[in-house]
C-alpha cells in the first residue's frame, strides 16, 4: 500500500511548536524516503516510513540537542502515535547508537539500533536531505547526493559525525542501495 503525507500530521507538528524550517526539513525527508522506499521494490509498511519520516524530529519543538530524539519519542507517545513512530525519533540520531555511545551521550539504557528497513531508509533520507539542503556542497541535482552519498561522507566530515557514525550510514547506503539495484536489475533496468 502507498502512502502520501497527511496534512493532519503537519498540523500536529506544527501545534507541537516544531518551526517551519524543521517542518519543511521533515516533508522532504518523508517525501525522499518515500521515493527510496518505493524504488527498492521492497514490501515495506509505507505509512511507517511517511509518517516516521514526518515525526522523527519532533523532538525539536523543544530542543535541538543531540537528545531531541529520545524528546521527540516521548512527545510522540504523549501525542498517541504508534510506538514504531517514537523509535525512529529515538534511534534516528547518528544512524542508531550502540549501548556504549547512548552511555557516552548520557541517553537512557535501551536499544537504540534500527532493526526495521523502514527505520535505516529513513535515516538514509535524513542524512541525505541534510547534504542537498544544507547548501554547503553545490550538486548538479538530488540524485547526485544519493550517487556519491560515500564520497561526500569520507571527504565532508560534518556529514559522518564520526568515524563509527559515518560507517553506520556508508553501511545503510550500501543495504538500500543494493536492495534498489535489485529491483531495477528484476524489472529489466526499467529504474
Amino acid at each position: 500500500m502507498d502512502y502520501k503525507i497527511d496534512p493532519a500530521d503537519l498540523a500536529l507538528l506544527w501545534k507541537a511548536g516544531l518551526s517551519d524550517k524543521d517542518i519543511r526539513h521533515s516533508v522532504f525527508v518523508a517525501e525522499k524516503a518515500l521515493d527510496i522506499a518505493r524504488r527498492t521494490g521492497t514490501d515495506l509498511d509505507m505509512e511507517l516510513v511517511g509518517r516516521g519520516a514526518i515525526f522523527h524530529d519532533l523532538g525539536k519543538a523543544l530542543t535541538h540537542s543531540y537528545q531531541h530524539g529520545e524528546v521527540g519519542a516521548e512527545l510522540s507517545e504523549r501525542l498517541g502515535l504508534p510506538s514504531a513512530i517514537a523509535d525512529i525519533a529515538r534511534k534516528h540520531f547518528h544512524g542508531g547508537l550502540t549501548h556504549r555511545e547512548a552511555e557516552d551521550f548520557g541517553l537512557p539504557d535501551r536499544d537504540y539500533t534500527p532493526h526495521r528497513i523502514e527505520e535505516r531508509i529513513i535515516i538514509y533520507a535524513d542524512r541525505l536531505v541534510d547534504i542537498i539542503m544544507d547548501g554547503y556542497i553545490s550538486l548538479k541535482d538530488d540524485h547526485e547526493a544519493e550517487e556519491d552519498f560515500e564520497n561526500l561522507l569520507l571527504k565532508h566530515p560534518k556529514y559522518g559525525k564520526n568515524k563509527i557514525t559515518q560507517e553506520r550510514y556508508i553501511g545503510y547506503h550500501r543495504e538500500i542501495q543494493n536492495l534498489i539495484r535489485n529491483n531495477s536489475e528484476q524489472k529489466g533496468g526499467l529504474l
